[in-house]
């Protein structure tokens, strides 16, 4: 889906930090919105690609607070989605917390999906072979989906060159929605960077990866 979270690309964000050898966590509350995120999926009966979404579905005002803003958000989200929790007993916790004298709202019924799993792992096969090869030219199609996708928005429509084929994946636009896990071939395809940010840009060559059904031979 296109939202807050795609920022590849756009203006007015600053430079890309460089990595520090600064701890993992800044804060101890940081460390515990990861372990709360990693054990949601798993109290939610959901995968990494239905975690990625609930992401993409955090508010804008939100998600811009912080990463680890949105993992705590994108859990709460996440269950809710399976019927584990509801934002209203979540704002009930936070109001008992604080001194208030706040009811238990009713509890939900759990719905968690049920999507068969061909194993541990993202990796699959296919007994169809890749339809690309290194060294061809492929295009970016011209897609706007409305659920989750890995598709950055910025290579769409862009035209580039194949150099690897990488391993055979689970699909993550259609295991997000839990509808089956439909293996893509999966290539590394670079694209020159004036053909992603026009002639002005600076002069550079960027590899993304990207799942066949994003692509189209360009003849």
């Amino acid at each position: 889906m296109d939202g807050i979270h795609d920022m590849g690309g756009r203006h007015g964000f600053g430079q890309v930090e460089k990595p520090t050898d600064a701890p993992p966590f800044a804060e101890t509350w940081e460390g515990k919105a990861f372990v709360i995120g990693a054990l949601a999926a798993r109290i939610a009966g959901t995968n990494l690609h239905a975690f990625r979404h609930a992401i993409e579905r955090v508010p804008p005002d939100e998600y811009l607070v912080g990463y680890w803003n949105r993992w705590t958000i994108g859990a709460q989200i996440m269950m809710e989605d399976s019927g584990i929790i509801t934002d209203e007993q979540v704002r009930a916790r936070a109001a008992r917390l604080s001194g208030q004298d706040v009811a238990e709202p009713p509890a939900p019924e759990p719905r968690k999906p049920q999507m068969p799993s061909g194993g541990a792992g993202n990796l699959r096969s296919r007994d169809t072979p890749p339809a690309f090869a290194a060294g061809d030219k492929v295009r970016v199609a011209d897609l706007d989906p409305v659920g989750h996708t890995r598709l950055p928005r910025y290579v769409r429509r862009r035209t580039g060159t194949v150099t690897a084929i990488q391993p055979c994946q689970v699909f993550p636009d259609t295991a997000a929605h839990f509808a089956g896990e439909n293996p893509q071939h999966c290539y590394a395809v670079e694209f020159d960077s004036r053909e992603l940010w026009g002639p002005d840009a600076e002069q550079f060559r960027l590899s993304v990866d990207l799942f066949e059904p994003y692509l189209e031979p360009v003849q």
